[in-house]
C-alpha cells in the first residue's frame, strides 16, 4: 500500500526523472503539467489518495505560489515540497511561509528528494496521531475517526449515530477485540455529552469484594482499610458516560445494585448516610450471549432488559475484511510515530495474506500482529515473511556486525545452564526474580540484540525495554562486550 506522490512540473523530462527517483524508492506517482491540473487531482474525489506533492514554483498559467495558496486553503493536511531553481531563494522563503513543508533546489540528488518526502510523511503521521490522541483524551472521538468503511460497519455507525442522540442505555455486543470501546467513545463524541468524562470499567477484571466500592464509592472508615473517602466510577462519570465493559461478568449481588442505580439515578456509597444523585449515560458491552446467561440464571432478566434498550452488534473482522488495508495503514502510522520506525507500506502479497487470514482475535489481534511485523521488518515495506505466524515463512533478521546470524543464536556449548525456578532450598523463586533472570539470560545469549530478544521472548520491543528498566538490567555492557 505505497504512498502516492503527485509530481507537478511543466517540464515533461523533469517529471519523468522525478517519477523514476520516487518510484524506485517504493512510492507510486501521479503527474500534472500545471497548477490547475494539480488542483483537480488533489482536491478532486480521489484526492485523498495523494499523500505528498512535489510542486514546481515556476510554471505557465497558474504558478506554484497560486497553487500552494489554494491547497493551503482547501487541503492544509497535504504536505507540499516546492521545487525551485538556484536563483529563487526569496520565492522559497515566501513558499515556506505560505505553508510548504520543505523545498528542494533543482537539480537535486535522489537521496535529497526521498529524504524530504519521507520527512513530510513522518511529520504528517505525527500530526495525525496527536490529533487523534487529543480527541481521545478530551472524549471527543467521533464516528468520522473510525477506521474503515466496510458495509458491515456502516450499519453500526448508523445505529451509533442514532443512539447517540437519545440518552438511553446502549448495549454493544461482539466478539473480543472488535473495538466495542471505540464505538462507545464515538457514541459519546456524537452526543451532547461530548467532552464530558468517559469512564471505563472492566467488570470482569475487578475482584468480587471490590466491585461495590469501585462502582459506587465508599466513605472514610466504612470498612477496614478505608482510610479516605473514595468516589466510585458512577460519580467520576457524572455528566458524562460510564462504559461497563464485559458487563456479563458482574456478580449477581452487584447486578441488583446496578439495577437500582439505573432506576433511581443515584448511588449509595458504602458507609454513606444518604444516596448521591448521578447524571450518567450508561453504555455496556459484552462478548457473551446475555439472553443465554439470563436463561442459565447467571444474569438478571430485569437488568438485561434495562441495559438492552438500544442494542448494537459489532461484526467480527472476518466479516469486514475490506477494512483490513485501512486498518493496516492506520496501525503502521501509529507505530511509526510511537516507536520511531519508518515502514512506509506493505506489498500486495502481504495485504492479500492479511485479508485471507481468519483473525479470531479480531482488530486487537491484527494490531498486535502488525506491531510485531514492523519490529521484525528489515525494510521499508512489510513482506509476508515479516508475519511468520501467518505465512509460515521465516523472518529476515538482519545479520550481526560480523556478517552472519551466528551472534544472534547461542550455540549448545554456550548455553550450559538454564534459569532456575527453584532456590537453593528447593522452594519456588518469585515470579519477578525468574522474569528478571530470564530477560538477562536472553539479552546475554543474543548479544544485546533487543529485537531478537523480544521476538524470542514473545513480547513487543517496547515491553522489553520497559521490563529492562523495571529490573534495572544493564544492556550497554552486553552490547560493548
Amino acid at each position: 500500500m505505497a504512498k502516492t506522490v503527485l509530481i507537478v512540473d511543466d517540464d515533461p523530462t523533469q517529471r519523468r526523472l522525478l517519477q523514476a527517483v520516487v518510484e524506485k524508492s517504493g512510492f507510486s506517482t501521479l503527474q500534472a503539467g500545471d497548477g490547475d491540473a494539480a488542483l483537480n487531482i488533489a482536491l478532486g474525489p480521489d484526492g485523498a489518495g495523494v499523500h505528498v506533492m512535489l510542486l514546481d514554483l515556476v510554471m505557465p498559467g497558474r504558478d506554484g505560489m497560486d497553487t500552494l495558496a489554494e491547497l493551503t486553503k482547501n487541503r492544509p493536511d497535504l504536505p507540499v515540497i516546492v521545487l525551485t531553481g538556484k536563483g529563487s531563494i526569496e520565492a522559497v522563503v515566501k513558499a515556506m511561509k505560505s505553508g510548504a513543508r520543505d523545498f528542494v533546489v533543482k537539480p537535486a540528488s535522489p537521496e535529497r528528494i526521498i529524504v524530504s518526502i519521507r520527512n513530510a510523511l513522518e511529520v504528517n503521521t505525527l500530526v495525525g496521531e496527536v490529533k487523534r490522541l487529543k480527541k481521545t483524551n478530551t472524549n471527543s472521538l467521533s464516528f468520522d475517526d473510525l477506521i474503515g468503511n466496510a458495509g458491515a460497519m456502516r450499519s453500526v455507525v448508523a445505529m451509533g449515530e442514532r443512539g447517540a442522540k437519545a440518552n438511553i442505555p446502549i448495549l454493544i455486543t461482539g466478539e473480543s477485540g472488535v473495538g466495542k470501546e471505540v464505538i462507545a467513545r464515538a457514541i459519546q463524541g456524537a452526543s451532547d455529552r461530548v467532552g464530558a468524562p468517559f469512564i471505563t470499567v472492566n467488570c470482569g477484571a475487578i475482584a468480587e469484594n471490590l466491585v461495590e466500592s469501585i462502582l459506587f464509592g465508599h466513605e472514610k472508615g466504612s470498612f477496614t482499610g478505608a482510610n479516605a473517602k473514595h468516589l466510585g466510577k458512577f460519580q467520576e462519570a457524572h455528566t458524562g458516560t460510564l462504559f461497563l465493559d464485559e458487563v456479563g461478568e458482574l456478580p449477581l449481588e452487584m447486578q441488583v445494585k446496578l439495577l437500582r442505580v439505573l432506576q433511581e439515578g443515584e448511588v449509595d456509597p458504602i458507609g454513606s448516610k444518604r444516596p448521591t444523585p448521578v447524571d450518567v449515560r450508561i453504555i455496556s458491552a459484552t462478548n457473551r450471549d446475555l439472553a443465554e446467561a439470563v436463561k442459565a440464571g447467571t444474569f438478571r432478566e430485569d437488568l438485561y432488559y434495562r441495559l438492552n434498550v438500544f442494542p448494537i452488534a459489532v461484526p467480527p473482522l472476518r466479516d469486514r475484511k475490506e477494512d483490513i488495508p485501512a486498518l493496516l495503514d492506520h496501525f503502521m502510522k501509529r507505530f511509526n510515530a510511537q516507536e520511531r520506525l519508518s515502514v512506509s507500506g506493505a506489498t500486495a502479497e502481504t495485504i492479500e495474506l492479511l485479508r485471507n487470514y481468519e483473525w479470531k482475535g479480531n482488530v486487537r489481534q491484527l494490531e498486535n500482529t502488525i506491531f510485531r511485523a514492523m519490529i521484525l521488518s528489515d525494510g521499508d515495506v512489510l513482506k509476508p515473511q515479516d508475519f511468520p505466524q501467518i505465512s509460515g515463512l521465516s523472518p529476515n533478521i538482519s545479520p550481526s556486525e560480523n556478517g552472519s546470524l551466528s551472534a544472534l543464536v547461542p550455540s549448545e556449548t554456550e548455553v550450559d545452564e538454564s534459569v532456575s525456578v527453584l532456590d537453593r532450598d528447593g522452594h519456588l523463586r518469585t515470579l519477578e526474580d525468574i522474569e528478571r533472570d530470564l530477560i538477562q539470560f536472553a539479552i546475554e545469549n543474543y548479544s544485546g540484540h533487543m529485537s531478537e530478544v523480544a521476538r524470542r521472548l514473545g513480547i513487543g520491543r517496547s515491553t522489553l525495554y520497559r521490563k529492562v528498566r523495571e529490573h534495572a538490567l544493564d544492556v550497554d555492557d552486553v552490547r560493548s562486550a
